[in-house]
């Protein structure tokens, strides 16, 4: 008998323990986690400051003068089979720009994230999606152009005041064009940084900008001389860092304080650069990603060769993938549009060059950022050295494939770009 209440005695004693223990043990981890969820809010808030310091005063998008102003001039415009049922709003206004994700093989073709020790926490901050509005203009840096003299700085300055200033106009007119899907780190993602110099680079892809990145490095003191930077190096390398790569904080303080960069090219040329480049050379990425689908979609009775390998893809089909609202694989930072990938009216770029005076320009924002003397902008070709560059005359044999009404219709497209940097419309 004694046996049995000792026995029950300490179960109960057992019992009453676990159930404690339980108790405590909830309380603590309701307690930790509240405390967690404080500082969470407290960083989210932190995070809302900054990201409102950099627009001053909101202002409200308005891009429907830019559509309107399009859709009156081309109400009755052709295009083949189901393009003219889905052609929607060409610019792309309301959409995100669908980005491709590529596997570890295939970012050969694409730029390398730059590594840093300052990065923001995970994915959590990237997914972030306040639109960001900010009022122009921002704080541009004054240049340094003491180091220049006589006439070709007085030539050099009135050329950039006077691309800034037309800039800043049509900003100021259409107040902007924001992608309200966008957010701080997807819009800075495209501008690398060099910290030494203090220089912020929007790329622009088939605007100079490999041996932009060659600069770069030189200016990071990762090479001697931009000439013995191979391709593959400046491209894959993973030498230099990307704006998005940095915290808010780091963000801010760059935008803030930096001086900032964007190079641009006609359009049109920058697109047929693209074209040719991609699609008419052996391409281990752009033929099987994007020539397959492409050919698929758009020629008729395709062979079984085309159809498995994507080579030979023509201009004309390249440019019905290029206007289909509901194209068969994404866009692509080669023939993605200037405003979509530097965001030139919510960023105030203190210099803006032109691929058509790109050793000029270039050089002369070497001298304004205090560069060694010794260093100036490569003049070589990238890769297929032995082709013709791409030229106004080289554009003009492409655009024979299509009808006027496609060639307006690529000029929509590229609408925005033409306007912002005071590009001549092409022979339509």
């Amino acid at each position: 008998m004694k046996a049995k209440q000792v026995f029950f005695s300490v179960l109960l004693f057992g019992t009453a323990g676990l159930l404690l223990f339980m108790y405590l043990q909830a309380w603590i981890e309701g307690h930790y986690t509240g405390r967690l969820e404080k500082k969470r809010e407290q960083r989210a808030v932190s995070e809302l400051r900054l990201v409102h310091s950099l627009q001053h005063v909101p202002r409200m998008v308005t891009t429907g003068k830019i559509q309107k102003h399009i859709t009156n001039q081309n109400s009755e415009v052709y295009m083949p089979g189901d393009l003219k049922k889905k052609r929607g709003n060409l610019l792309n206004l309301g959409r995100p720009t669908r980005v491709l994700r590529k596997s570890s093989h295939s970012q050969r073709e694409d730029r390398a994230h730059g590594s840093s020790t300052e990065t923001h926490q995970g994915a959590k901050l990237r997914d972030f999606q306040k639109p960001i509005q900010m009022d122009w203009p921002l704080v541009t840096r004054p240049l340094n152009k003491s180091s220049v003299q006589g006439n070709k700085r007085k030539k050099a300055d009135a050329t950039q005041e006077k691309r800034r200033s037309f800039l800043h106009e049509f900003c100021k007119k259409y107040g902007g064009v924001n992608d309200p899907k966008s957010n701080l780190f997807h819009i800075v993602s495209r501008i690398y940084v060099e910290d030494k110099h203090k220089i912020l680079y929007c790329e622009v892809p088939k605007a100079g900008c490999s041996n932009w990145k060659r600069i770069l490095m030189v200016l990071n003191g990762l090479a001697s001389s931009a000439y013995n930077i191979s391709h593959d190096t400046v491209h894959y390398g993973k030498h230099l860092k990307t704006l998005d790569s940095f915290d808010l904080k780091g963000v801010h303080m760059r935008l803030s304080t930096y001086t900032k960069a964007v190079f641009v090219r006609d359009p049109m040329e920058r697109l047929v650069s693209a074209f040719r480049d991609k699609f008419e050379h052996p391409n281990s990425y752009y033929h099987p990603v994007f020539g397959k689908a492409i050919i698929k979609k758009y020629r008729p009775n395709a062979s079984a060769e085309a159809l498995n390998n994507g080579s030979g893809v023509k201009f004309k089909e390249f440019a019905y993938y290029l206007l289909d609202a509901h194209r068969p694989v994404g866009m692509d930072i080669h023939w993605e549009r200037v405003s979509k990938l530097c965001y030139p009216c919510l960023i105030n770029y203190d210099f803006v060059g032109k691929f058509e005076t790109l050793e000029e320009d270039a050089n002369y924002f070497l001298q304004l950022i205090g560069a060694p003397k010794e260093l100036k902008f490569p003049n070589f070709k990238d890769r297929h050295s032995s082709d013709e560059r791409t030229n106004a005359h080289v554009v003009r044999q492409y655009l024979k494939d299509l009808s006027a009404a496609e060639r307006q219709l690529i000029y929509d497209f590229y609408h925005l770009d033409y306007l912002m940097f005071n590009y001549t419309t092409p022979h339509l």
